[in-house]
């Protein structure tokens, strides 16, 4: 079935799969000396590592995995590519590597139930790169370097048990270290990587100082920061004096945390944060032309800088828009070359596709609420369906680009709303505290507001709104469906938190530093136990009277599968109308594309049926 938009535009209804499928290519990384790129391509269905010489176009597949997509990698050098995979989404992630050509290929951190997590690629060293491992405890990470080729490692430093985090200087020297005792956070400096740390500040969780890189003399950092101020910014620290120096960027009205460096030129060159979109802001003249150049040459995309080679004069560009997963694009500083490598979702056209457009409303309390609405391609624009579809985290934002949740359902007729309820980060240390042991409460208002603003302004026919989430999304769905259960005709709760007792209760061995800050952000289950009962959606779930459709990865390490368990019990002991679906190689969201295609198949049938929604 076709619709056409005021424009006379026939609007066809594209197939699901299509928004679902796998990438025709992605994650596009220069090679260091810039005579190879590399990318991830589909095979067996699965993502798989392929490396392509510039010179002549051949190319070579050098990965062959076909039970779980690659979920990261990078050149250790120009010969050998490191790479990490977990198993069935358990997140224990291992480090594996492999020459260019495909041979030699050896998993370099074969430790049952360990987690590998990336802390400096050395891109000086062609030997070893730099990981921490909780291989020693599962509750903190260790610093290893690791050979590449053989595996040996060696023990950099041992943690102690309070480190939450290690960084590197310019040479690869281990001389930073954060700490937590799980409320209060201590910056660790050594000026040698042989000589023990010294604590130069320490705050509270909710004042940060998050250190970004070594300045290029490897003598003073680069720190996001909120010290004495609600916004974060970037600032230059002096470890000797301890203190900030020098401010490098702020904005007004969000956080700044990430930082633009020219390595080869050994100097800052911007930064980039996020209003309603992602912008720049550049201290280097010759970067921001090359963005100034980039932009006219691609009109109409955000475009950014994907990969660069050591010597700075070979680019990878990426470009996408709301209605574009985007392209990537090779650019050659030296001979001016420039040229298209590929469409990531070519099949997926954007005249088909919807606007999705910022937008502020106001909450009860008169706090300003930021967000997203993206309108169906159809000539009437009031009196609509709607999928309210609030993000994960909760501690985390909604950002304007391509999304193929929201086309998908934009594209079977329905309105979707996007809303960054207070407790989301990016608006400062206000807003984000604001939604302090707000779970159900004050977050969920913000919610609801939305969606009675969307009705007051005749866009939301108001019984005809649906609410899907995934993770704090998911339990934003259950809370929705509790404690206003008028509001809503139907609700999605993908991998989503149930009860919050039992989720504390399992969180993953490598969070537990954190305990007592989650016990300050969501609530402490012995402190706060009528709280934490009063949001907890399992224990009302005799207020949900309408259908649900609930989808849970089986080896889930965050939100465990007893929290999809607990409330399809609940709602099935009283008959009401509940379907499950468990992917026993899954974990904290569908990742094999053939699960994505049953989820997103069982949602499209679901929404079609409960608000009169419509099928491909």
């Amino acid at each position: 079935m076709n619709k056409k938009n005021k424009n006379n535009v026939k609007i066809p209804r594209l197939p699901m799969e299509s928004f679902f499928r796998n990438p025709e290519k992605t994650a596009f990384k220069l090679s260091p000396n810039g005579k190879y790129l590399s990318y991830l391509q589909p095979w067996e269905n699965r993502l798989n590592i392929y490396v392509e010489r510039i010179d002549d176009g051949s190319v070579v597949q050098i990965t062959q995995v076909t039970e779980r997509d690659i979920a990261g990698y990078f050149w250790a050098n120009n010969s050998r590519i490191t790479y990490l995979k977990d198993t069935g989404g358990d997140e224990d992630f291992k480090l594996f590597a492999v020459n260019i050509d495909g041979t030699d290929l050896k998993e370099l951190t074969p430790f049952p139930g360990v987690r590998t997590e990336l802390i400096d690629d050395l891109k000086d060293n062609e030997k070893e790169i730099l990981v921490g491992l909780n291989k020693r405890n599962p509750q903190f990470f260790d610093a290893y370097r690791v050979n590449v080729y053989t595996g040996e490692m060696n023990l950099i430093a041992e943690n102690p048990g309070n480190i939450s985090g290690w960084m590197t200087d310019h040479e690869g020297q281990l001389r930073v270290a954060v700490t937590t005792d799980g409320v209060n956070t201590s910056l660790l400096y050594r000026d040698q990587e042989n000589q023990p740390f010294r604590a130069l500040i320490t705050t509270n969780f909710r004042d940060t100082i998050a250190p970004l890189q070594f300045t290029y003399d490897n003598q003073r950092l680069y720190v996001s920061s909120n010290l004495s101020r609600d916004k974060q910014a970037i600032y230059e620290y002096d470890p000797q004096l301890r203190k900030e120096v020098r401010l490098i960027y702020e904005n007004s009205e969000v956080d700044v945390s990430v930082l633009l460096t020219s390595d080869k030129n050994k100097r800052i060159t911007g930064v980039a944060y996020v209003t309603n979109k992602l912008h720049y802001h550049f201290f280097d003249r010759e970067r921001e032309e090359i963005q100034q150049f980039l932009e006219k040459k691609l009109p109409g995309y955000e475009v950014s800088i994907a990969s660069m080679n050591r010597e700075e004069d070979k680019i990878l560009v990426r470009t996408y828009s709301d209605k574009s997963r985007g392209a990537y694009y090779y650019y050659d500083l030296h001979n001016g070359e420039f040229k298209k490598i590929v469409e990531v979702s070519p099949w997926l056209k954007e005249e088909y596709l919807a606007d999705m457009k910022p937008i502020t409303f106001t909450a009860r309390d008169g706090m300003v609420i930021h967000g997203y609405l993206t309108l169906p391609r159809t000539d009437d624009s009031k009196d609509l369906p709607v999928v309210v579809n609030p993000h994960g985290g909760p501690w985390a934002r909604d950002v304007w680009g391509f999304n193929p949740e929201v086309q998908f359902l934009a594209n079977r007729g329905y309105a979707v709303f996007q809303v960054n309820f207070r407790g989301s980060t990016g608006y400062g240390r206000k807003f984000w505290e604001a939604g302090f042991k707000q779970w159900g409460r004050k977050m969920q208002d913000d919610i609801t507001d939305g969606v009675n603003w969307l009705i007051q302004k005749g866009i939301a026919n108001a019984k005809r709104v649906a609410i899907y989430g995934g993770s704090y999304g998911g339990y934003a769905v259950l809370a929705g469906l509790t404690f206003t259960p008028d509001l809503y005709a139907a609700g999605i709760d993908y991998v989503g938190v149930s009860n919050i007792f039992t989720l504390l209760e399992t969180i993953p061995p490598y969070w537990e530093q954190g305990r007592q800050m989650l016990y300050e952000m969501i609530g402490d289950p012995k402190k706060d136990r009528d709280l934490l009962q009063s949001v907890s959606p399992v224990f009302h779930a005799d207020k949900i009277r309408v259908p649900l459709l609930v989808a849970q990865g089986a080896n889930d390490p965050r939100v465990k599968k007893a929290e999809s368990d607990q409330i399809v019990e609940a709602l099935r002991q009283r008959e009401v109308d509940v379907k499950y679906i468990v992917k026993e190689n899954e974990g904290h969201g569908f990742r094999n594309e053939e699960n994505r295609f049953d989820f997103y198949r069982e949602m499209e049938q679901f929404l079609a049926k409960h608000l009169d929604g419509m099928i491909c």
